[in-house]
């Protein structure tokens, strides 16, 4: 445990609330002063950074199943909900990955600010949303995770439909409905756990204790099927947020009208708060539920693995194939969290990791490839290599860590999550499970087709007609800087996966163990 008081008491809210301090203080700078801007906001998110590394570094790596840093205390007494902040080996990669994305984000937005400009507001949306994502991950209180988890939702609607592309107010509206929708039902979850569990507390640790053993605090057992209906409301109102076919429809739109570094964000951490919520909420609050949802979800998530590689080898915009890419990037995750042991766990967690760089880096490189050539269309573009062979080689090492390539990333986000679903928790079907597997193994397959053949039609042969004679620029000094820290972690973590192995196991498996005892595994 921490033997540093000041950490443990403050550093929690300092790595949250940082980026905000940081928009607030840019509220006051005219926008006219756009290098300011720039400076504020990336210091802002390089001293959350510092503190984040101050808490890593105290964090006890001998306990990651045990909540450190803990700060309870009284926040809205009339129904009983705290300001109550820890972390654990959950919580800490994905935390590690936010702190990393949003500097790299705003660097490479130093001379890649989009039109309309306006350094001020954008950079300030993008801290907001920092702050809304870290605390999402520290957040121990289900009002609490709800606030953070409620804050992402203006900046990124904004980001998109005010720097967007041209359909960027359809998408943006699209984007905003859907997550409201599921937002609701979440809400309508929450409140059903406060009363079933005896109307006394919205801390979620003590409600897996309650609900695990009501005796113990007075309270009635809460029926299975009461449990399978507020699961469902948390399924929607996470599922929408990963997002998991079928509710996945708005992401191609955000992503394809966000831009580049709202798509960054979007794909490398707020798809992660759907995944996360099902592994930090709904699986230890409701493991009987878990069970009885499984099957379904995992049914779900292989459909999602197949729609989405079969989407992309159909797509044309080089940026809309990297979207539906995400639908099934994320099926191998929750097909992880579906198998409800701590080795799908470990493998979900990995993949979102994985995701989170790997899909990021593409986001980034397409943004870039925007800017040059002026259009995303595949068949217009060709010959990278060429014009821009830096670039073109970033482009295949990245595309090889999407499609799963061994020792980088992306294997060890796809192999161990086709693996697990070989022998799934108690109260799961081995047979079911293993269709399952037979599908998301032939998942990637397809996604090694359709990312090779995205990277011969742009990076291969001679440039098209129309750029044959136009100058490229390769890679910029902002943008190897921005880029350099996830090609050299996609390539650390595919070498040495107990990187991150290492620090989630201890939890995940309290948490699979949880779901095990539940049903009597």
């Amino acid at each position: 445990m921490s033997n540093n008081a000041f950490l443990t008491d403050w550093g929690l809210t300092l790595m949250v609330f940082l980026p905000l301090a940081g928009a607030l203080v840019m509220l006051l700078v005219p926008k006219e002063d756009e290098s300011l801007h720039k400076g504020l906001a990336l210091l802002a998110s390089l001293l959350a950074a510092g503190v984040g590394i101050a808490v890593f570094a105290d964090f006890d790596y001998g306990a990651t199943d045990t909540l450190q840093f803990v700060r309870n205390d009284s926040w809205i007494d009339v129904i009983n909900s705290r300001y109550f902040l820890g972390i654990d080996g959950l919580a800490v990669p994905l935390i590690a990955l936010t702190l990393l994305i949003v500097p790299l984000c705003i660097v490479y937005s130093w001379n890649h600010l989009p039109e309309p400009r306006n350094a001020k507001a954008f950079l300030i949306l993008i801290l907001v949303l920092h702050t809304g994502m870290l605390g999402t991950f520290v957040a121990q209180d289900l009002i609490l995770f709800f606030v953070f988890f409620e804050v992402v939702l203006l900046p990124m609607y904004f980001l998109i439909g005010v720097w967007g592309g041209e359909e960027r107010q359809y998408a943006s509206i699209k984007f905003f409905l859907f997550t409201l929708f599921g937002s609701a039902l979440m809400i309508v979850s929450f409140l059903a756990l406060y009363f079933v569990a005896g109307g006394e507390t919205f801390a979620i640790p003590e409600l897996a204790e309650r609900i695990a053993d009501p005796a113990g605090f007075g309270i009635d057992s809460v029926p299975l099927a009461t449990q399978v209906l507020i699961f469902g409301g948390m399924f929607m109102g996470f599922g929408i947020k990963v997002p998991m076919f079928p509710f996945h429809t708005w992401l191609p739109d955000a992503h394809t009208e966000a831009p580049t570094v709202g798509s960054v964000i979007l794909a490398a951490i707020l798809l992660k708060l759907g995944t996360y919520g099902f592994v930090r909420v709904a699986l230890p609050i409701l493991p009987e539920a878990a069970v009885e949802w499984a099957p379904y979800i995992g049914a779900l998530a292989v459909v999602g693995i197949i729609y989405g590689a079969l989407a992309c080898l159909a797509q044309t915009d080089m940026k809309r194939l990297i979207a539906f890419s995400s639908v099934s990037h994320m099926g191998f995750t929750m097909l992880g969290i579906a198998t409800l042991t701590d080795f799908g766990l470990n493998a979900a967690v990995m993949g979102m990791v994985a995701h989170g760089l790997i899909t990021g880096m593409l986001f980034f490189l397409a943004g870039s490839v925007k800017e040059r050539y002026h259009t995303l269309d595949i068949k217009r573009l060709g010959g990278i290599l060429v014009k821009a062979p830096r670039m073109g080689w970033v482009l295949g090492f990245t595309a090889m860590a999407s499609l799963g390539l061994p020792g980088l990333a992306g294997f060890w986000g796809e192999f161990p999550a086709i693996l697990s679903t070989y022998q799934p928790g108690a109260g799961l079907s081995e047979e079911l499970f293993r269709v399952y597997m037979v599908v998301a193994a032939v998942g990637t397959v397809f996604a090694a087709g359709y990312l090779l053949w995205l990277y011969q039609r742009t990076a291969f042969g001679t440039p098209t007609d129309e750029f044959t004679d136009d100058d490229i620029a390769d890679v910029t000094v902002p943008e190897w800087i921005a880029w350099t820290p996830m090609l050299v972690l996609i390539l650390a973590i595919g070498v040495y996966p107990n990187l991150v192995f290492r620090v989630t196991d201890g939890q995940l498996t309290s948490v699979a163990q949880m779901v095990a005892s539940a049903v009597g595994g």
